[in-house]
């Protein structure tokens, strides 16, 4: 080994023991059961979230851009293709109730809001009656242009030679346009209002506004139609039902009036019979008698004490105040004549005589009328019984009376009813044979349909975005349906996922069948820089730089383990380390056919004992490389890779070489690798790129946990740079290469070369 080298190139050269390995991190690390390159991270299907989404989209791009283009450029050619049509829209306003002619004179409708009357009106739009109307009127059955091509069953018919009568092909065509109106027509409420917007969609767009024209106008003739239907059928109904109340009445008229006279029960009014007038007239008499006895009575008992001059039929005496007056005289003249003259002097008796006899006088005419109110007290009490036996005498008659009233009342208000009936009736049938002749309706064209002038289908932009959608939609359903029905790794970020280690390199795949040898010899190209990276990396693996030995192994056959390990010795042997190539794969050595060496002596004759570790190496065409085979294939492979002389042989031989390269056998199935990974210092784990099963792989780096193995990272190999989605990110082109060819023809070794690229 060169100085140079020596200088740059990180290299342990600490001895190795039979049972323990070189790199002292490889040891803390394996403690706590993980490898360098794992990060602590477990073994995983994969992340998830919408990093996830985007890296399968990333990953799947050109497929979804390739949908997406397909479902847009199908979309172009199905809007290019399709008739262009016209839409008129005609706009009605529907109200509850029609304008009322003839009821107070107020012509609004009343502004109710009835969903379910709203939701019947747009039913009945939308009905056949109303299409057939529009095909009869516009005469559309006839129109060639208008009616859809013939069914399945008319073109067989033809073609049987099955003949459709007139009369039947004319119906059919009725049938068939009247079809035609359903399936284009479009009736469209406008939210929180009373207007429905009735459109028509045709090719033609006169015909389109025609017919939307027609549409409303059939509904409005039809809803007239209706009204005048029922008003006539009103009207004769109203017209029977008032013969027979008409009948009814006379007859309650009669049945009342016969059992009046019967029963003599004569009304002065509608609420009182003669004998409850005179029942009233009889109370009210009979409390103003009772009044005047009482008057009276208090008058008379007045008078029985003694006090006559104090009552008012005493003061309103008209001859009891004049004898009062002349009394007064008297006494005055009596009083003036007293001071002249005294009692005994005639004239003096005389006017004494005068004044006694004006008082007798005046007494006589206060018991007269004393005696007058006795006997008006007694008028008035004889008048109060007599009328109290009236009232008793009436009363026991108009109770005779209601007893008998009841089933004349009966018959009143049969009557009474009768007669309101049909005066009821009398008025409706008025109005309603007004309201028949008037043609009041409660739908009114808000806006008429004009002629459409742009078509409403196919519209380009929308149909476009949504085949666009369409195809973004569709082709990410679909990446991700390849995504979970792909079961196999395709790229190293896919890799580093799955197995929780350190992706070394990423060897891409040959082109076509070609040899990796050749490919190899080829300083310039991609898989030769590809493991030039790769052995670049081996050198940060660990604190102690590259390992002193490495062992490859993989999930299965085929997956570039030979390939690798033969690139990996000879890239090291090339850079003046002395390296040993061993085949450990005892199951089906290849190693030593790719080399062009012979097998018959090899690891297989060591482990036995049949030769020592010197007689089993060879010189291959690469200086610093030496090589052992596997030797012949033993029957009992891993027995043989158990034997201690496998530790025995690596102790010495580390010795002896910088580098020690182990080709073995897959991992699965077999206990060889387990075996080999246990005893090596590393080991690389080789995936190849959409060859297997995530399980598979899963599986095998559990297997090489399992056996303490210190895995420092993977390596994928046969990577199809396009395929996995990301362009040239793994590419390797000659850029390095061709430096590396013009350090060469200056005359410096390949070793040389390498060596300054690596640093």
């Amino acid at each position: 080994m060169n100085d140079q080298t020596e200088a740059k190139l990180p290299i342990s050269n600490e001895n190795h023991s039979a049972v323990v390995r070189a790199d002292s991190s490889a040891n803390a690390v394996m403690e706590n059961g993980n490898y360098p390159g794992y990060a602590d991270r477990e073994l995983a299907d994969g992340d998830s979230g919408f990093s996830e989404f985007l890296w399968v989209i990333q990953k799947r791009l050109p497929l979804v851009l390739a949908i997406a283009v397909g479902f847009l450029l199908m979309g172009i050619i199905a809007t290019l293709l399709t008739t262009k049509r016209y839409t008129a829209v005609e706009t009605l306003q529907i109200d509850r109730n029609a304008a009322k002619i003839v009821e107070g004179g107020n012509i609004s409708p009343v502004d109710t809001t009835d969903t379910e009357f709203m939701k019947t009106q747009y039913e009945v739009l939308q009905s056949r009656s109303i299409a057939t109307r529009v095909v009869s009127k516009l005469q559309l059955a006839q129109d060639a242009s208008f009616i859809k091509s013939d069914g399945i069953f008319q073109k067989l018919g033809r073609l049987f030679g099955s003949k459709v009568t007139t009369e039947a092909d004319e119906a059919e065509k009725n049938r068939r346009a009247v079809d035609v109106v359903l399936q284009d027509r479009t009736v469209k409420p406008v939210f929180g209002s009373r207007l429905v917007e009735i459109g028509f969609t045709d090719t033609d767009p006169a015909r389109a506004q025609r017919i939307a024209q027609e549409l409303s106008e059939a509904f409005i003739n039809a809803t007239l139609d209706k009204r005048f239907e029922a008003n006539s059928y009103a009207k004769s109904f109203l017209e029977d039902q008032l013969k027979q109340l008409q009948t009814k009445l006379q007859e309650s008229e009669n049945a009342r009036i016969a059992y009046g006279e019967k029963e003599q029960i004569v009304g002065t009014n509608d609420k009182s019979s003669i004998a409850e007038e005179n029942l009233s007239a009889a109370n009210i008499a009979l409390g103003k008698v009772i009044s005047e006895r009482i008057a009276a009575e208090q008058n008379y008992r007045q008078a029985a004490k003694g006090d006559v001059t104090s009552l008012k039929e005493v003061l309103a005496s008209k001859v009891i105040e004049d004898l009062r007056t002349t009394r007064s005289k008297l006494l005055t003249d009596y009083q003036d004549k007293r001071l002249l003259f005294k009692a005994d002097y005639p004239e003096m008796k005389q006017l004494a005589s005068q004044i006694t006899e004006v008082d007798k006088r005046i007494q006589f005419e206060a018991g007269k009328i004393s005696a007058s109110l006795k006997s008006s007290y007694e008028s008035a009490l004889a008048q109060e019984v007599e009328m109290q036996k009236r009232v008793e005498s009436l009363k026991a008659d108009v109770l005779d009376l209601q007893k008998r009233s009841i089933i004349y009342n009966g018959l009143k208000r049969e009557a009474d009813v009768n007669r309101s009936l049909y005066d009821s009736l009398l008025q409706r049938f008025k109005e309603v044979g007004i309201a028949g002749g008037v043609g009041a309706n409660n739908i009114f064209v808000v806006d008429k349909a004009e002629l459409p002038i742009a078509p409403s289908s196919p519209r380009t932009v929308l149909n476009m975005l949504l085949a666009l959608f369409l195809g973004v939609v569709v082709g990410v359903a679909v990446a991700f349906v390849l995504e979970w029905m792909d079961d196999s790794i395709h790229s190293a970020e896919d890799l580093e996922k799955l197995s929780g280690l350190s992706t070394l390199g990423v060897i891409p795949s040959l082109k076509g069948n070609g040899n990796p040898d050749d490919d190899l010899a080829i300083m310039t190209s991609a898989m030769s820089e590809a493991y030039r990276s790769l052995c670049t990396s081996l050198y940060f693996v660990g604190e102690s730089g590259l390992p002193k030995m490495l062992f490859l192994t993989s999930s299965g056959p085929s997956e570039g383990k030979t390939t690798s390990a033969i690139a990996i010795a000879k890239h090291f042997a090339s850079i003046d380390l002395k390296v040993l190539l061993i085949d450990g794969d005892l199951r089906k050595a290849s190693v030593h056919s790719r080399l062009n060496l012979s097998n018959s002596v090899g690891f297989t004759n060591f482990l036995v004992g049949a030769c020592t570790a010197p007689e089993a190496f060879q010189h291959t065409s690469v200086p610093n490389l030496t090589f052992m085979s596997s030797g012949p294939l033993p029957p009992n492979a891993a027995q043989l890779l158990a034997s201690p002389r496998v530790l025995s042989l690596l102790s010495t031989s580390s010795h002896v070489f910088d580098l020690i390269v182990i080709d073995g056998a897959p991992i699965m199935g077999l206990a060889d690798a387990l075996l080999l990974a246990n005893v090596a210092t590393a080991t690389i784990f080789i995936a190849a790129a959409e060859q297997r099963r995530k399980q598979e792989i899963r599986a095998a780096i559990r297997r090489l946990r399992f056996s303490r193995a210190f895995v420092i990272g993977a390596v994928l190999t046969k990577h199809k740079t396009k395929r996995a989605g990301y362009g040239a990110s793994y590419g390797y082109g000659t850029e390095y290469g061709g430096v590396e060819t013009v350090q060469l023809a200056k005359g410096g070794s390949s070793a040389g070369a390498v060596s300054d690229q690596t640093v």
